[in-house]
């Protein structure tokens, strides 16, 4: 029986997925790739399973089954297609770790899948755990599933918890770059374009992701999805602006100490831990100077500014399916900014009107969710098209 730890990776195309394939490449003695899946990128994802040979490779748009299963015959790798295909394929019983790298709503129903099926998960899909927190969390629990947070933010918590889970959390505190708006007001933001909020000033990542940070849109998904990681309470979460991105999260004991999780903005490293854990794997990434960085700066992030990040905050507050519609309407309306339908700051005034259309669900199951989610995007397209 093979020691390597075999990982199937959903979502290989992208900035996360081919972050991990580096990871897995550099220490192939350890894992070993077992499946992977991708959207649209049908080139890419030939490329990545002629190299990993893969037991089974997925991709969710159909129309590219052809081309991938033509390139990846004579390589003996199964290959299929769809969203069905996508969840089924992670209940393999030769997979040891999901990591799960999709983007949005779209990582909830192979995460599930894959939890039932008694797989360790490696997550990079916040929103998983911000439409159905309490679900995801309970079936873990459940089957016995450890999840372990790829996010730079929650890696840091988690790492920073190593050896503490026993202490009581008296404070979480979430880091956030501030984008590359911050310390703009409402007034110069009105003409902000996407090629300007798709510039990032630390991190290198995905456009919706970028276009989250922008927005600190993705700070609020970190926050709720914090809450499910640790089992801390919305009043226990504190969001600290630090533009350098070398502190990436802090926990504050009861006793008033704070340990903190430094590093150079990297997503390797988090990556890297959620798949090795509890080891920590030799890495040739850059180290961090202190020399280079004779000050860090840290301030309150400006919420009325950038409203998304208290809608969140309200979101979690109310439960329910409530960050299950913040969830939808953000896809859409990121969407719809990314093609110049909307301005940057009617993002946050678009999902205010969803939140308040949606029907409020209290105690949500699995297919509240799904419609909750359905709905919420054929509301938000609606305000979108009125605006127009």
């Amino acid at each position: 029986m093979s020691s390597k730890k075999r990982v199937a990776l959903l979502g290989s195309t992208g900035s996360i997925g081919t972050q991990a394939l580096e990871v897995m490449r550099n220490h192939n003695d350890r894992f070993e790739v077992e499946v992977l899946t991708a959207q649209n990128n049908v080139d890419l994802l030939i490329q990545q399973a002629i190299e990993f040979t893969p037991n089974a490779v997925v991709i969710a748009n159909e129309s590219h089954y052809k081309q991938l299963k033509t390139a990846l015959d004579p390589h003996y790798i199964k290959v299929y297609a769809g969203e069905k295909a996508l969840a089924q394929v992670v209940e393999m019983d030769t997979i040891d770790v999901v990591l799960t790298a999709l983007v949005g709503y779209s990582g909830l129903l192979p995460t599930i899948s894959a939890i039932n099926a008694g797989k360790q998960i490696a997550l990079a899909n916040k929103e998983t755990l911000v439409v159905a927190g309490e679900l995801i969390t309970q079936l873990a629990r459940e089957k016995g599933v450890n999840i372990y947070p790829v996010d730079s933010e929650h890696s840091a918590i988690f790492q920073c918890l190593v050896g503490e889970f026993h202490n009581p959390i008296e404070k979480l505190i979430l880091t956030a770059s501030g984008g590359p708006f911050r310390g703009r007001d409402i007034a110069s933001l009105q003409t902000v374009t996407k090629e300007q909020a798709l510039k990032h000033p630390n991190w290198d990542m995905g456009a919706k992701i970028t276009i989250d940070s922008a927005s600190m849109m993705n700070k609020g998904l970190e926050v709720i999805e914090a809450k499910w990681l640790f089992g801390v309470r919305p009043d226990q979460i504190e969001v600290v602006v630090h533009p350098q991105s070398i502190v990436h999260s802090l926990i504050q004991f009861e006793d008033g100490s704070i340990k903190a999780q430094l590093g150079l903005p990297d997503m390797r490293i988090p990556i890297q831990f959620a798949l090795s854990y509890p080891d920590r794997l030799v890495s040739d990434f850059p180290r961090f100077d202190f020399m280079q960085y004779p000050s860090l700066d840290f301030e309150k992030p400006d919420l009325k500014t950038f409203g998304n990040l208290q809608l969140a905050f309200d979101a979690l507050e109310k439960g329910g399916n409530a960050p299950c519609v913040l969830n939808a309407a953000n896809e859409v309306v990121v969407a719809a900014f990314l093609q110049e339908q909307v301005g940057f700051l009617e993002m946050s005034d678009i999902i205010a009107k969803t939140l308040e259309k949606v029907d409020f669900v209290s105690q949500p199951a699995l297919q509240d969710f799904v419609e909750t989610d359905k709905t919420a995007r054929i509301i938000t397209e609606e305000i979108i098209k009125f605006k127009k």
